[in-house]
């Protein structure tokens, strides 16, 4: 039941993705070139997010060890 919620969910959430044609902003940018900046940034952003969680998980798991 869980999954099939989750599958009717992922399904009206992609809807809107689909309903767009032709954004404006992102050709502007694609032709200045700094459209690259924007995923650079945020490759970065997630990156370091990924690097700070694992971290975390990593000092928790040290930190139950000890008990």
């Amino acid at each position: 039941m869980n999954k099939l919620l989750l599958f009717l969910l992922g399904l009206v959430c992609s809807a809107g993705a689909f309903a767009q044609n032709e954004v404006e902003m992102a050709d502007v940018m694609r032709s200045n070139g700094k459209i690259y900046v924007v995923v650079a940034v945020c490759l970065t952003i997630l990156f370091g997010l990924i690097i700070y969680v694992y971290s975390i998980d990593r000092k928790i798991s040290r930190i139950e060890k000890e008990k």
